[in-house]
Formats: structure tokens, sequence, C-alpha cells
């Protein structure tokens, strides 16, 4: 039998369609992939938006279907976006970066040619990210579910007073939090709001979650490492304006008496880096650990 090709077939772009000018960068990524013998499509918001039409539009189900590899361009937040919608493909995921490098956006805008080329023949590294799925149960119904890479968080209103909220593992009571809320993130999402809020940083490769409250009123009630194979229950005993958010989908004017639950997801988000790719670089970077003359 003939020897398969190593590298990928068809690339699908996805960017970060609200930034100005993005459609001529947009467009040269497209036109290197092509040189580097891929197919290769748009996401449809992505090309509905930028005005390009040279290149065929797929839903994130049809590039889950169809494609082998999607390059993302924009910062994190793009990249948390179609994460969700592409993890139950397995379809793995490049970031491109705009700006600033980002966590889980690392390839910077001005060298995706020197770093495209090789990971499109084969040869990179693989991470799989861990993800949460959550739903929320009011009177024995469940109302809402969803998944997220960075976090859940219950939280007060801009305007309301605090919260306070019973939080179960499983069916092991753990405590009464009054607080201005409660998140719920994986090691992703520990470099993310967890982090402002006080949490500890966990490594992507750590089999758990983080559970924190913001701003707690009592400081008793700390950040806790659980592992990822039980089920956080949340319950909302009192507030006002309560509402639920994950990673970039919100749930408003959560109910007395209703519940969220968070639980590891099956599906995991594939990231692909370039050779030599750290996460303790990544971290050095963005948190500014510089290492100082070397």
């Amino acid at each position: 039998m003939p020897r398969m090709p190593s590298g990928f077939r068809h690339a699908a772009i996805v960017g970060k369609y609200q930034a100005l000018g993005i459609r001529p960068a947009l467009e040269d990524i497209a036109d290197f992939l092509m040189a580097q013998g891929l197919e290769v499509s748009f996401e449809a918001d992505t090309a509905r938006n930028t005005g390009v039409t040279d290149f065929e539009a797929l839903t994130p189900q049809q590039m889950g279907q169809r494609c082998d590899l999607a390059v993302v361009v924009g910062g994190d937040g793009t990249m948390l976006g179609i994460a969700r919608e592409l993890a139950q493909y397995n379809l793995p995921l490049v970031g491109i970066n705009q700006g600033r490098l980002g966590f889980i956006t690392d390839i910077a805008m001005g060298q995706y040619k020197e770093a495209l080329a090789p990971m499109v023949a084969g040869d990179y590294e693989e991470e799989a990210r861990a993800m949460l799925e959550s739903d929320v149960w009011r009177d024995g119904q469940r109302i809402f579910e969803g998944l997220s890479l960075n976090d859940v968080v219950v939280s007060r209103g801009a305007t309301a007073g605090m919260v306070e909220l019973r939080v179960d593992v499983g069916d092991d009571f753990v405590a009464n939090m009054r607080a201005d809320g409660l998140i719920v993130a994986t090691p992703t999402g520990s470099t993310a709001y967890a982090l402002s809020a006080g949490g500890p940083i966990l490594h992507p490769g750590i089999g758990g979650m983080v559970v924190l409250p913001i701003a707690s009123h009592t400081l008793s009630n700390r950040p806790i490492v659980l592992p990822d194979t039980g089920e956080v229950r949340i319950g909302i005993v009192s507030g006002k304006d309560v509402s639920a958010n994950f990673d970039m989908h919100m749930l408003a004017s959560l109910m007395i008496g209703d519940q969220v639950r968070v639980r590891r997801s099956a599906f995991q988000v594939r990231f692909l880096h370039p050779r030599g790719w750290s996460y303790y670089a990544t971290l050095r970077r963005k948190l500014r650990w510089y290492e100082g003359v070397v």
C-alpha cells in the first residue's frame, strides 16, 4: 500500500471577525496554507462577517466532519468560543494571536509562516485540555446545559449584595459560602478569572478543578483543588440577580433553590503547538516571571 502523508489535508480558518482590518491577514494565512498543499475553508461566521467569498464557508459541524485542522486567528476569547463547539469532533486547534500572545493562542501573527510550515507537515507538539460540562436544575427540571473550557462562575448582580451558596461535592456537603460569587475552573481556566480572584495555578496535566469564592465574607473560605472525578453542586440559598456564566454563555436570573451542577466533560480540546513549545515559557511571558540576565 502507498504510504499516507503524515501532515494535514483540510484546514478551516476561524477569525476574530470583529477586529478591524483582519480580512487581509486571514486571506494571507489561507493562501499560505494552500501553498503548503492543504485544502482551505473558512468558518461560516468568519466568512460572512469579513466578506471572504473565495473560500468555502463551513459551519462548526461541517468543520468537524470534513476538516482535520482548525487555525484560529484572534485572541483567547476567539479560541474559547470555537473550542467549545469543536471539542465533540476531536478537531485539533492551532492559535495565532493578533496582539499580545495569549495563554492558548500562542503563535505571533508575524511568525505564523515559520511556525505553521512544519506543523501542517506533521511536526508539532500536542496537548489535551479538560473541559467542564454543566447544567442548571430548577424544581427537578434541567433548564440549561453547556460546556466550558475555562470556568463556571455563579455570581451576584452588579448592584446586588452578596449571595449565599451551598456547595456540595457529590453527596458530601462542603460549605455554605457568603461571597460575591463562586468560580469552578479547569486547569486552563486557573490562569483566567480564577487567578485574579486569588486562586492557584493548575498545570494542564493535572486531573483536577479549582473551586474558589469571589470576595468571600469569611476569611476561612479558601480556594480548594478537587479531583475532577466528582460533581460540584452549587445551590442558590439567597441573593438577588444571581447569574451563572459558562465561559461565554450566561444564564441570568437564577432563582433561590436553583442548583448548578459542574463536572468534567467527556470531551477534551486538542491544542497543537510548535515544536519546543513550553507551558512554563507561556507563564513566564504572560505573568512576567522574568528570569533575569542569562
